[in-house]
C-alpha cells in the first residue's frame, strides 16, 4: 500500500484555516478513527475461540460435550459409573471369585477389554446402547519425554501407574507418549471437562486397568495375569443412538483407539470422527483400531448443544 501511495499527489490538510472550534472537532474526528482502526486491528488479530471452546463453557459441573451422527451434544450425568463386577468374574486376579472376595469391591475395577453379559440394571448387554469413547493414540511430536506423562489424579489406587513410570512405559511398549496421555494433550478434547484436572472427567472412573487390553494388541504376555491400573485418558464421545434422549441412562464404554490424526475431531466438529459412520470408515481405512468392549458404564442423557452448528 505505501509504493503505491507515494506515486500520489497528497493534499496537505490547510491547518492554518482551522479555528480553535474546528480545531478540537478535527482531533475528535481524527481520535475516532484511529480508535476505530485499532479496534478494527485488534479483532482480527485476536484468536477466535471455536463454537467447542466457547459453548464448553457454559456446561454445567456435571456435563460433558460430545459428537453424534455430527452433531454437536451435551451429556447430562446424574450419578456414578458403574464398573461391572459379577458375582464369578476374578477382576483382581488373585484366584478368588468375587462373591468370596469382599477386597475386589473396595475400589471397583474397570477394565478396558473385559465384556459382561449384563449392564448395571442386570439386562443383556446385546440391547444396552453404546458410548463409543475415542482416545487420540498418536504423539503429534513423537513426545520422548516420559515426564509428560498424566500424573496420578487425586484418590486413585496406590498402584496406579502414572507420571513419568507410565510416560517410560508408553515410550517403550507404543514408541512414544501418546495424546491421550499426556498432561497437555497438542489436540483437543471432552475430557477431561474444562478446568477438570488430566486423568479425570465428571463422573467417571479416574483409572482403567489395560492388563486385558494390552494382552489383545500383543504387547505383553497373557500370564502372569496382574492389573495394570493407569489414569483414565484424554478423550472425546460418540453415539449413534438417543442422541436426544434426554432421561438420563446407563451406556456402556466402547473404547477406539485412533492411531491417524488426520481423524482426530477439530474443536468445533467440522473434521475428524464426529459420528459412528465416520468411525466405522477410519477403522475401514486403518486409522482407529477395532472397538474394544469394557465393564466400565456411564449413566447420563443426551441433547443438542445449544447455538452451536456444524
Amino acid at each position: 500500500m505505501e509504493s503505491r501511495s507515494a506515486t500520489r499527489t497528497r493534499k496537505k490538510p490547510n491547518f492554518g484555516m482551522i479555528t480553535p472550534d474546528a480545531r478540537t472537532a478535527a482531533r475528535i474526528t481524527m481520535l475516532a478513527t484511529i480508535a476505530t482502526f485499532a479496534l478494527f486491528a485488534i479483532a482480527i488479530a485476536a484468536p477466535r475461540a471455536s463454537a467447542q471452546d466457547a459453548d464448553a463453557s457454559t456446561l454445567a459441573a456435571n456435563q460433558t460435550a460430545a459428537f453424534g451422527k455430527d452433531k454437536a451434544l451435551v451429556f447430562t450425568y446424574k450419578q456414578s459409573y458403574h464398573c461391572v463386577d459379577e458375582a464369578t468374574d476374578d477382576l483382581n486376579f488373585n484366584g478368588i471369585e468375587a462373591e468370596s472376595d469382599s477386597g475386589e469391591f473396595q475400589f471397583p475395577i474397570c477394565q478396558v477389554g473385559d465384556a459382561p453379559p449384563i449392564d448395571p440394571t442386570g439386562g443383556k448387554i446385546a440391547k444396552t446402547d453404546k458410548l463409543y469413547v475415542i482416545v487420540p493414540f498418536f504423539s503429534s511430536d513423537d513426545d520422548q519425554n516420559p515426564e509428560d506423562a498424566i500424573a496420578c489424579p487425586d484418590g486413585v489406587r496406590s498402584t496406579t501407574l502414572c507420571g513419568k513410570a507410565l510416560g517410560q512405559t508408553l515410550i517403550s511398549l507404543f514408541g512414544a507418549v501418546p495424546e491421550g496421555f499426556k498432561t497437555t494433550p497438542l489436540v483437543p478434547v471432552q475430557c477431561p471437562d474444562p478446568g477438570a484436572s488430566p486423568g479425570t472427567c465428571t463422573m467417571h472412573t479416574s483409572s482403567l486397568d489395560l492388563f486385558p487390553a494390552l494382552v489383545a494388541l500383543g504387547k505383553i504376555p497373557a500370564t502372569p495375569k496382574e492389573n495394570i491400573f493407569v489414569p483414565t485418558p484424554n478423550h472425546s464421545h460418540v453415539i449413534d443412538t438417543d442422541l436426544h434422549q434426554k432421561a438420563p441412562q446407563w451406556w456402556q464404554v466402547i473404547v477406539v483407539l485412533v492411531t491417524d490424526p488426520t481423524d482426530w475431531p477439530n474443536a468445533d466438529g467440522s473434521s475428524g470422527i464426529t459420528s459412528l459412520a465416520k468411525l466405522r470408515a477410519a477403522q475401514k481405512a486403518g486409522g482407529a483400531i477395532a472397538d474394544v468392549p469394557t465393564n466400565f458404564f456411564l449413566f447420563f442423557g443426551s441433547q443438542g448443544m445449544p447455538g452451536m452448528k456444524m
